[in-house]
């Protein structure tokens, strides 16, 4: 760096000090009355209260884990009660990705949940559509508290082998008070 330059960067750098300085007096502490009435301020119980009512919820620290069912994974479905024969599979369904997100809001825990998956058809396979059984449910403690089963139709098109589907429950409330063991299921469910 050349002589000019760096006096030039010093006086920029000593202005912006300088700057700064002035500034900082009004801020911190000139003694004024308005800042003695700022320190010693406290809020009364109403306007808490009303600040309490207005806020946003907040966002849970720890959304509860979403799981996919054991068994409930992916489903079959054979033509003529051959059941297991690989020549005789029609279709199956897969999921492949589950989600949740959470808002805790005046004792209520929130879900949004949601499962995005596929349907294969088999060698045997001519649907054009087919109807995908997903049941969502969400325990707390043992206790199954929300459990729901939908059917989603997805759209076969030729010459698709194979089509996408999604689903997303929004707003479960869920009673919360912190410390809950809570755990969200989705599987297919294939039982009448």
């Amino acid at each position: 760096m050349t002589k000019p330059n760096f006096f030039r960067l010093a006086a920029l750098a000593g202005l912006a000090v300088s700057l700064s300085a002035c500034s900082m007096g009004s801020m911190f502490g000139s003694g004024t009355s308005t800042n003695a009435n700022l320190q010693n301020a406290t809020a009364a119980p109403a306007a808490v209260a009303q600040a309490q009512t207005n806020a946003l919820p907040a966002i849970a620290t720890e959304c509860p884990p979403i799981k996919v069912r054991v068994g409930g994974e992916a489903m079959f479905y054979y033509g003529n009660g051959r059941t297991g024969d690989a020549k005789a599979l029609q279709y199956q369904g897969v999921i492949d990705e589950v989600t949740r997100n959470c808002v805790v809001s005046n004792g209520l825990i929130t879900v949004n949940m949601g499962a995005s998956g596929r349907v294969l058809l088999g060698p045997a396979g001519k649907q054009t559509s087919v109807n995908a059984p997903i049941r969502f449910a969400v325990e707390r403690d043992g206790q199954a508290i929300f459990s729901e089963k939908y059917t989603i139709p997805v759209a076969l098109t030729p010459p698709a082998q194979s089509a996408e589907f999604v689903k997303v429950v929004q707003n479960v409330a869920i009673p919360y008070l912190g410390g809950e063991t809570i755990t969200i299921w989705v599987g297919f469910d294939t039982r009448g």
